[in-house]
């Protein structure tokens, strides 16, 4: 197993390499476009997540020793192609909306020129990051939106591949989520952490309210406890009797969660514990968050939904070519048309701030940017190297809340229908 990405890849990559090195195809100059044909499920808007995790990934594109041994004992290509592998790292251009930004379908996602032999060996390494990830904080900005400031916990490790769920808290606090419960994810990219104790801790003890006191002396009265693994009423009574009425809350994962969160909120009241937060979890979504609306809640766990995208676990990005040597070429299929050329895209917005258009055109076409418009794609890569300083994690969330507050009302409904604004492609 190697650590670097070279071989995250499909063999048809390294195939078809090998056959245009050897008709002399290799070094036509291309470029290669993402996009997605359409949203998923009738939804409004997606949200692009995951490009600081692919220029971590290009970084370490590179074919090593082990990777070339690995390659040679498939079979599957040439030497020649293997010595160019080795002495041909990626040197072109990458444009790309920034983490944080929204696209509609067609949207130019990101654009990758360089000769034939460099880009056709990233698709699958760049489909794979953004799908996954545009995914994902898809579906956490239309949660974040149904929570409505409400405090949400990203906890879905244990329901997706371990390196997914370190990518999916990423995603997750960029779309607004406000903590995660995955370790990793806060080492690698410093989201924020919480996490108390599981329905195991309860039983480890001989009673709940011994489990109860052991988590409150580790970990103070501010904690949370978990107070449904036997009868939630009576849990309720023991947490406050054991942490005081300053426990800081109490979390509820299964049953009738509207009806549940009704009567804790009551019953916390009544035992003067009126600062005691309500925390929901238990195959939550954006719907059931949605529907929880007007309960007393004062924060969600989400899980499951979340790592599968809410039912879209798949941006649906492709990875096109659309130019050879300054020539735009496209696909015709009917079913899976692409447009040729390469593109940039204009937002245009109204003066109150209200995008109104995406309108996407090809590099050689003169389009007006009007005062309160913004072209959307910005530098990435040049001449291989990173350039520019890369937006962290607070600023994709701080331009996802911007864009969110930007597209019209409409397009933040949870219900199936058109895209928030229109796509119009210049021909």
């Amino acid at each position: 197993m190697t650590s670097g990405t070279a071989l995250m890849t499909d063999q048809y990559e390294l195939t078809m390499l090998d056959a245009a090195l050897a008709d002399g195809t290799a070094h036509r100059r291309c470029t290669f476009e993402v996009f997605a044909r359409s949203l998923p499920h009738g939804r409004r808007y997606g949200v692009v997540a995951g490009v600081g995790r692919l220029l971590d990934a290009l970084g370490r594109f590179a074919f090593g020793a082990e990777e070339l041994d690995a390659l040679r004992a498939t079979g599957a290509i040439s030497e020649r192609t293997l010595e160019h592998l080795a002495s041909s790292p990626f040197a072109g251009e990458i444009v790309g909306y920034p983490e944080g930004e929204l696209y509609f379908p067609g949207s130019p996602v990101l654009s990758v020129t360089g000769t034939f032999a460099e880009c056709v060996l990233l698709e699958t390494l760049v489909l794979s990051i953004l799908n996954h990830d545009c995914a994902i904080a898809s579906a956490a900005a239309r949660m974040t939106t149904a929570a409505n400031g409400r405090r949400l916990i990203e906890m879905g490790s244990r329901r997706t591949h371990e390196e997914a769920a370190v990518a999916a808290a990423r995603a997750a606090y960029l779309a607004g989520f406000d903590a995660t419960s995955n370790l990793e994810a806060a080492a690698r990219y410093g989201v924020p952490t919480t996490g108390t104790s599981a329905h195991a801790f309860t039983l480890l003890h001989d009673s709940e309210e011994e489990a109860f006191a052991a988590q409150v002396a580790a970990l103070g009265v501010g904690t949370t406890l978990l107070v449904d693994t036997y009868d939630i009423t009576r849990g309720i009574e023991t947490a406050v009797r054991v942490a005081g009425p300053g426990l800081g809350a109490v979390r509820i994962d299964s049953g009738d969660l509207g009806v549940m969160a009704q009567r804790a909120r009551a019953q916390l009241d009544s035992l003067g514990a009126t600062s005691t937060r309500v925390v929901l979890s238990g195959d939550l979504d954006e719907h059931a968050i949605a529907g929880l609306r007007a309960e007393p809640v004062d924060a969600y766990g989400v899980g499951t939904s979340l790592v599968t995208g809410s039912g879209a676990p798949t941006a649906g990005m492709v990875y096109k070519l659309v130019e050879v040597e300054g020539r735009p070429v496209a696909k015709r299929s009917s079913s899976k048309e692409s447009r040729g050329g390469a593109k940039s895209a204009v937002r245009r917005h109204k003066p109150t701030g209200t995008a109104t258009e995406e309108v996407v055109h090809r590099l050689d076409q003169a389009v007006d940017v009007g005062e309160h418009d913004r072209v959307v794609p910005v530098d990435l890569v040049k001449s291989g190297e990173p350039v520019g300083v890369r937006s962290t994690l607070e600023q994709a969330r701080e331009r996802l809340r911007a864009n969110l507050v930007a597209i019209p009302w409409e397009g933040l409904k949870l219900s199936r229908g058109e895209p928030a604004i229109p796509t119009t492609f210049l021909d």
